[in-house]
């Protein structure tokens, strides 16, 4: 028995979308190839609100993650973290040999425009990286706030970790200056795993060219370069099944409407929080939020196993904690293409196991 998915990715594909996967294949060097990748861009970047190149990547996020680290920091890179994802982020720059500090906050809290502020005001960094939506803790960082400090730094090239949120909640990139924001399919897009995608702005391609050993599968400026050269051609063999896939789910997406795309996620996020509070307690702090999954904490001590096993045997699984907070908390995610009754129909079982 299928269940249904309510964990923070993957995440439930529309069954039309999965089919759209198993198109039969094509030359990736033809020009139905350029003319599919360009009209993926396309709708991407109006998805993301930028004028700026879309990169694709056949990769999990964690693949343009590094490679924004690596290509992109000519100095040092200041990496801000609330939670298990953003510090994945700095043992990145660590393993490519990358210059970069650390900046931790406590788990359940934001990433301040302060702290950002009081980092980059040392004049030490020339790249930072800030997870958007941290699905460790369910918090959201104040991207729009943070975007006014940016401004004061207009050398320091700014990459978002976009990976749980984008097409979940609005993220105005050229707006709030983010040069390289970076998600991936199997999250609120509502694919499967295995397409990466991140936009890449001008600051960060002359960045790019300044960077010696940008590495190889995941040297942005490669990317962009072949995409200019070759009429949005992939420099490497690229996933065309997930291709087809993403194609036909941005048609989806845009006939749905973005605005109400990103208010049925709050819709959802905002039942699930309802229930948190009267039921248990929300983990991390309020005004913070997530759009697309919630942290719970676990105030009644249950044994989110047992819970979902038994979920399972009704056709649902949720999640239990992660990292630190593993045996603290437990997660419900509400990403994607779910609606806000099956969210009503997964919470009203859990009232009746749990016996709420």
């Amino acid at each position: 028995m299928h269940k249904k998915l309510f964990i923070p990715g993957p995440v439930d594909v529309k069954p039309e979308v999965l089919e759209k996967m198993a198109t039969p294949m094509m030359g990736h060097r033809t020009k139905d190839a350029s003319a599919l990748q360009r009209r993926i861009s396309d709708k991407l970047r109006t998805l993301l609100y930028t004028n700026e190149e879309i990169l694709l990547s056949t990769s999990s996020g964690s693949g343009l993650m590094e490679g924004a680290v690596r290509s992109c920091t000519l100095k040092r890179a200041a990496v801000f973290a609330v939670g298990a994802f953003g510090k994945r982020w700095f043992e990145m720059a660590q393993s490519n040999n990358v210059p970069a500090d650390l900046f931790e906050v406590e788990w359940g809290q934001p990433t301040t425009p302060q702290q950002v502020d009081e980092v980059l005001s040392t004049g030490k960094y020339d790249l930072i990286t800030i997870t958007h939506n941290e699905t460790s803790t369910g918090i959201m960082n104040p991207v729009e706030e943070i975007a006014e400090v940016m401004k004061k730094y207009p050398d320091v090239v700014y990459c978002l970790d976009a990976v749980s949120s984008a097409a979940g909640t609005k993220i105005e990139v050229d707006k709030i200056g983010v040069d390289i924001c970076i998600t991936s399919t199997q999250k609120s897009l509502g694919l499967p795993p295995g397409l990466a995608i991140c936009t890449f702005s001008k600051k960060a391609i002359e960045r790019a060219k300044q960077v010696p050993n940008r590495g190889f599968y995941f040297d942005l400026l490669k990317l962009y370069e072949y995409i200019q050269k070759k009429d949005y051609q992939y420099p490497s063999t690229p996933s065309l099944s997930h291709m087809f896939a993403l194609d036909y789910q941005l048609d989806l997406i845009m006939e749905e409407g973005m605005d109400n795309r990103f208010n049925r996620h709050i819709e959802m996020a905002e039942y699930v929080r309802d229930w948190a509070r009267k039921n248990f307690a929300i983990f991390g702090k309020e005004k913070y939020l997530s759009n697309t999954l919630t942290t719970i904490t676990n105030t009644k001590d249950i044994s989110v196993a047992d819970l979902n096993k038994k979920l399972g045997e009704r056709g649902f699984q949720i999640s239990n904690g992660y990292g630190k907070v593993k045996d603290k908390t437990f997660r419900i995610a509400h990403m994607a293409d779910h609606k806000l009754d099956e969210v009503k129909e997964l919470l009203t079982n859990i009232d009746d196991i749990l016996g709420l």
